[in-house]
């Protein structure tokens, strides 16, 4: 089944070491993947539309951008599938080294290519297909780090070492609004010159530093404790994809379920929200390097309340912190869209700010949730699946939904209204979401208490 060398199946010695390495590597890697998706994004709100869909009306010409972007979503279940079944087989670092080579290769390659100017039809087109290779990485790459982080965690710490890989997501998004902010500081001439190449390019120095680290890390407790009980057992392992759509499809659609806010909610108010302030056919006329200014410190404040959301998590509860994110976020969506104005510049700081710490409370604990609703057995693959699923689905076409609907009804309020739909959805999956402990540790929820061996449901995350 493995190319690991099995471990006695007996319980392990938890050690905060081996968790917080585990833990940073998955940051770094997380957080290398996410700028990489990430500068695509930045690119298709800012100049991906003239350089690629020149002549189109200014809206249409985000739309197909937008449109671009979303094949990256569309893709992303194909590599939950195919990573998800390396992870399963071979182990979860085997499938996110060969994730971060795919994804540095892809996103390098953007950097290179010829505008519509150059190579005509053949430009978007050659977009695209990096495009889908970002996808296929990206697609296996959140569920393997996850799992490196919450299998390597007992479980009353899940949720602080599960918020590791959670935190690659705004630092990705910090590094990718920071590099185009300093690259439009003079205005947007010297993007659309050839600068928008920069950050595409410079990711092959981030992807070596991820390579090294990620290398250097041991695979999880839980993966070795599986791959010893499988080692035990005489019948023939079945395929990953086919056991995880056998025994945990309904968790798959609860899965899904619980992603369209901490997903698709994101990049309406980040991506959706860029082409929003500075596109005049919107009417809210917002400098460019502003809003990149405004959605970099917004990063910021998101990557600093991570782990601590995440602490917050263990100890109210995972589903309790969730839900009350959805619940502030779904207040607060209305006032960031209407405080954006030329004249409301400290506003619009303050709301972001705060907004993507409330939202921060959807994605940081939403890596033990969703990690804690599959058995270990096509963990990775379930996991993968689920969440990738409903990626394409809500993520995928939330920057694209939102701009058609503005454009149909002529208001944000359609926008905000999508958003809303979408929280009161991922409310209903998570009060519905199972939650089983794994037995890899010998520390529990009580430490005064013996380690019980087996999986028992949480009835109380």
């Amino acid at each position: 089944m493995s190319d690991v060398a099995p471990s006695s199946p007996s319980r392990q010695k938890f050690s905060h070491r081996r968790a917080l390495r585990a833990g940073s590597a998955s940051f770094v890697g997380t957080s290398i993947e996410f700028y990489d998706f990430y500068i695509f994004a930045t690119a298709a709100a800012l100049v991906f539309g003239p350089l690629f869909f020149p002549g189109s009306d200014p809206i249409l010409g985000v739309l197909f951008s937008f449109a671009t972007y979303a094949v990256g979503f569309f893709f992303r279940p194909l590599g939950a599938i195919i990573f998800g079944h390396v992870g399963d087989k071979y182990g979860r670092r085997r499938s996110l080294v060969w994730t971060l080579v795919l994804m540095g290769t892809a996103t390098v390659a953007v950097g290179l290519l010829p505008t519509y100017e150059t190579a005509g039809v053949l430009a978007p087109v050659l977009l695209v297909i990096v495009r889908a290779a970002q996808g296929l990485a990206v697609g296996g790459e959140w569920g393997g780090a996850v799992l490196m982080s919450t299998e390597n965690a007992p479980e009353k710490l899940k949720g602080f070492y599960g918020a590791f890989p959670q935190m690659g997501n705004p630092m990705g998004a910090l590094m990718a609004s920071g590099i185009f902010a300093l690259l439009t500081m003079n205005g947007t001439d010297f993007l659309l010159d050839g600068g928008w190449r920069i950050p595409f390019l410079l990711s092959i120095v981030l992807i070596g530093v991820g390579f090294w680290i990620r290398y250097r890390v041991e695979e999880t407790a839980v993966f070795e404790q599986d791959v010893a009980a499988s080692a035990a057992d005489s019948g023939p392992a079945e395929m990953p994809l086919k056991s995880a759509l056998k025994r945990n499809w309904k968790a798959i659609l609860l899965g899904m379920g619980l992603v369209p806010v901490s997903t698709g909610g994101y990049y309406i108010v980040t991506t959706f929200a860029t082409s929003y302030g500075t596109e005049p056919a919107f009417g809210v006329n917002l400098d460019e390097n502003l809003v990149l200014n405004i959605l970099t410190v917004a990063a910021l404040a998101e990557l600093l309340s991570t782990l601590f959301i995440g602490m917050l998590a263990d100890r109210i509860g995972r589903k309790r912190t969730m839900f009350a994110a959805l619940v502030l976020t779904s207040l607060l969506v209305a006032p960031l869209f209407l405080s954006m104005h030329p004249d409301n510049v400290v506003m619009m700081f303050v709301v972001f700010a705060l907004f993507r710490i409330l939202m921060n409370g959807t994605w940081a604990p939403i890596a033990s949730i969703l990690s804690q609703m599959f058995d270990v057995e096509a963990r990775q693959t379930s996991l993968s699946v689920s969440y990738n699923v409903g990626n394409a689905i809500f993520a995928g076409l939330a920057p694209v939904t939102a701009t058609a609907l503005f454009n149909w009804t002529g208001t944000v309020w359609s926008v905000v209204g999508l958003y809303v739909a979408m929280a009161v959805m991922s409310m209903m999956c998570l009060v519905l979401a199972p939650q089983i402990r794994d037995s890899a540790f010998d520390v529990d929820d009580d430490p005064t208490s013996p380690a019980q061996p087996g999986r028992k449901k949480d009835t109380h995350a």
